[in-house]
């Protein structure tokens, strides 16, 4: 449940017993799901109720709740007898028979608890006929992938944990399940795969469908768009303009090396075909690979290296002259020094 019990009925842990009746029988026929059809939640805070109630008018599990809270309700806690420990409590999932137990014949919706025992006595099992079992929402999680699961294929192994009824269609278990994923080559964020199905199961409800949505890992080299795989590439001043040779290790392991000859400007990037994912409708062919670069300035230069720069770069005939002139002197100063 992993909510407090006080706080689905809105009660005080000084409740007393007859607080926590008056507060199940105010608030369920509130929620109530044949009084909130439209009501997509209303399964869910109907069924918070009834468990609330299971723990809070049972005086022992409702000691253990206030003592240890939901983990030694759930987990068992020692009795201090012979060293056993108190059975673990799992709510058997039937909203509606806490309440059909609750209201006996004060219950305002008897007719419907009728109609349905009648619906099952005609061979229906568990269904509680008359279109009045409704799918549960979708659930939905997500699939992360690594860049690598994606470029080769992979299979994932999920376990799942989920409420199954017993063969009296009324109590249900908790019981685990493995599901099996086959990740395809050049699947893309936002891929579903749907089981359906696989959701809680009860009396009065039809399992909703698990769907996982494919995510990607973050990747310490690599980001891709669709199918172009993305490298951000640090270089230092001098070799966006002089050149360099990348060496980048890919998905598959392979070192790719990759002369940079141009200037790298502003916004520049470098695309290699073919080295990027591969393509979902033809894993056969693969997008590209774009090298984007983050240049990194020196943090200060002397007087030589700016005169040496502008030399270069800004063709200036004054620092020409300026540069020649600093060169002179430091010659009348070592000549000086030797004579």
């Amino acid at each position: 449940m992993s909510k407090d019990p006080y706080q689905i009925l809105q009660l005080t842990r000084s409740a007393k017993d007859k607080d926590i009746k008056a507060a199940y029988r105010r608030l369920a026929l509130k929620y109530h799901p044949l009084k909130n059809p439209n009501d997509l939640n209303v399964s869910s805070k109907f069924n918070d109720l009834a468990e609330a109630y299971d723990i809070l008018s049972d005086h022992k599990r409702r000691a253990i709740y206030d003592q240890f809270g939901e983990e030694g309700l759930r987990c068992g806690v020692p009795t201090g007898v012979e060293n056993e420990w108190s059975e673990e409590y799992v709510f058997h999932g039937d909203a509606d028979k806490v309440f059909r137990e609750f209201f006996g014949g004060d219950n305002p919706f008897a007719d419907f608890y009728i109609s349905a025992a009648q619906d099952r006595s005609l061979g229906f099992g568990c269904v509680d006929g008359r279109g009045r079992k409704k799918k549960d929402p979708p659930i939905v999680r997500d699939l992360l992938l690594s860049l690598e699961d994606c470029y080769h294929g992979a299979i994932k192994k999920i376990k799942i944990s989920r409420r199954v009824l017993n063969e009296d269609c009324i109590t249900s278990s908790i019981r685990e399940k493995i599901l099996s994923i086959t990740v395809k080559r050049g699947w893309l964020p936002g891929i579903k795969v749907t089981y359906e199905g696989e959701g809680d199961q009860g009396p009065n409800n039809i399992p909703s469908d698990i769907v996982f949505t494919v995510k990607d890992k973050p990747h310490p080299n690599f980001r891709r768009e669709n199918a172009d795989l993305i490298h951000t590439a640090k270089i230092n001043l001098g070799h966006a303009l002089t050149g360099i040779t990348l060496h980048i290790e890919h998905l598959d392991g392979r070192l790719l090396d990759i002369p940079i000859n141009e200037i790298v400007r502003p916004g520049y990037k470098k695309r290699i075909p073919s080295q990027g994912m591969p393509l979902m409708s033809n894993p056969d062919k693969y997008g590209d690979l774009i090298i984007e670069f983050d240049v990194e300035y020196p943090q200060k230069l002397n007087s030589d290296q700016k005169l040496y720069i502008r030399e270069a770069l800004i063709h200036n005939p004054n620092d020409k002259k300026q540069h020649q002139q600093q060169q002179n002197q430091h010659r009348r100063k070592n000549n000086t020094f030797e004579d």
